[in-house]
């Protein structure tokens, strides 16, 4: 395993365009990852599913490219993020008339195409050739299947991040309140918040009981991922000259993930094998590993 103060360590940070202090939490948390992953991977006859949690703004998707640099030299290594598993307008389309006009909105479990990520990590388990779907949020639709990326090679480990991969469903009594504006004025009678949980305790979970093991990066609070979600579109918008949201749309979007953004947080760090507790700086409070 690469050491954390290895030259490829330093490019990937000055690559993703990092803080030079990253590397403390590559020291502090990357890293202590990375070696209980390849201990669970070692010897393993079988390909490993490590489930990356966390809330929007968290840092998934720098802590996965970090962890293939760091696993490579010993394993293969993938990730797939369950953001290109969302269904196309069309099917929320038709979610949105069916069940709730909330469902239009991607995120929530039941705006996924879970059997198509299920059928994928089959084919990649297996050692199968797939092709792997890619999801443009700029235009909110899956990029053609002629663009996506053909794999034909067997991972020792999947990655697999997203915002609620390994999350618990809710009991039926905590649906019942309102957690937020959105839930009052627009699913006052709770519909909406029903049949996510409803997804949760249905194909969802199905799915994330193929997760080995499971690491949650917890924000210090859910207000927390509201300012680094800005801070998502803010870089967006330096970058690309556009952003997707404004503020304002940001503050309703994020409402959307509220309620079971709040939940994992308060479950998943006593269940997870992997709990990076994160600080207001987004830094690294505390590491607990199983």
């Amino acid at each position: 395993m690469l050491p954390v103060d290895s030259d490829p360590v330093r490019d990937f940070i000055a690559a993703e365009r990092l803080p030079a202090s990253y590397i403390r939490v590559v020291r502090e948390a990357l890293l202590p990852l990375a070696e209980h992953i390849s201990s669970a991977a070692q010897g393993r006859p079988t390909t490993l599913i490590q489930g990356i949690c966390g809330g929007q703004g968290t840092g998934k998707s720098t802590m996965c490219a970090g962890l293939e640099l760091l696993l490579s030299d010993d394993f293969r290594v993938m990730t797939l993020s369950l953001d290109d598993f969302y269904l196309d307008r069309p099917s929320r389309r038709e979610l949105s008339l069916r069940v709730h006009p909330l469902m239009q909105t991607r995120g929530v479990p039941g705006t996924h195409n879970v059997a198509l990520l299920d059928s994928v990590l089959s084919s990649l388990v297996q050692g199968d050739a797939v092709k792997l779907p890619r999801f443009d949020k700029a235009i909110d639709n899956p990029l053609p299947e002629l663009e996506w990326q053909l794999f034909d090679d067997k991972p020792d480990i999947i990655l697999l991040e997203g915002w609620c991969v390994g999350a618990p469903a809710q009991m039926e009594e905590q649906l019942r309140e309102p957690i937020n504006e959105l839930e009052r004025i627009e699913d006052p009678d709770g519909m909406w918040r029903g049949y996510v949980n409803d997804c949760l305790l249905g194909d969802y979970r199905d799915l994330f009981a193929r997760i080995d093991q499971l690491a949650l990066l917890c924000p210090p609070s859910f207000n927390a991922v509201y300012r680094w979600r800005l801070e998502q579109e803010e870089k967006l918008g330096l970058n690309c000259g556009q952003r997707f949201l404004s503020n304002e749309g940001v503050a309703r979007f994020i409402q959307h993930f509220e309620r079971l953004s709040r939940h994992c947080m308060e479950q998943l760090p006593y269940t997870a094998e992997c709990c990076i507790q994160l600080a207001e700086d987004h830094g690294v409070s505390s590491v607990r590993m199983e």
